[in-house]
């Protein structure tokens, strides 16, 4: 069966995706940020995105910024997550954004598609420190 391609999403949305292990997807789908959308081949849009993680979120390394309900609740809420995640800058892959790597999350919060929720504008300086130090 062919895969289905997901409307286009915008940077700055978490969605749901099956973040791969090597070349193949995970089973698991987890919390990734688009940080890019390459729109050349529309409709079959691809999009760079980070690794999300709900593992030792209040540890955090050079290129990572964290999301946390008892720090961000504006922030927090606005990404639709259900657990404090962190995000690593430096764990980023362009993926063919279709039903293969990505799909539809728990309770659907936004419909049919694979949209958690946004990144909070004050988010932004932590992400942008985060970008920083990847090039460090």
């Amino acid at each position: 069966m062919s895969p289905v391609w997901w409307p286009e999403p915008a940077a700055g949305e978490l969605v749901w995706c099956h973040f791969p292990d090597n070349i193949h997807p995970r089973p698991k789908p987890r919390p990734a940020l688009v940080l890019a959308v390459f729109d050349d081949d529309e409709p079959e849009f691809h999009i760079q995105v980070a690794y999300g993680t709900s593992q030792r979120t209040t540890v955090l390394y050079q290129g990572e910024f964290a999301i946390l309900k008892s720090k961000h609740p504006a922030a927090y809420q606005a990404a639709g997550l259900s657990y404090d995640t962190k995000f690593d800058l430096n764990n980023t892959l362009v993926l063919p954004y279709n039903t293969v790597w990505f799909s539809v999350p728990p309770a659907a919060p936004h419909g049919q598609n694979p949209k958690l929720g946004t990144l909070h504008p004050s988010l932004v300086p932590a992400v942008q420190a985060a970008y920083r130090a990847t090039k460090a």
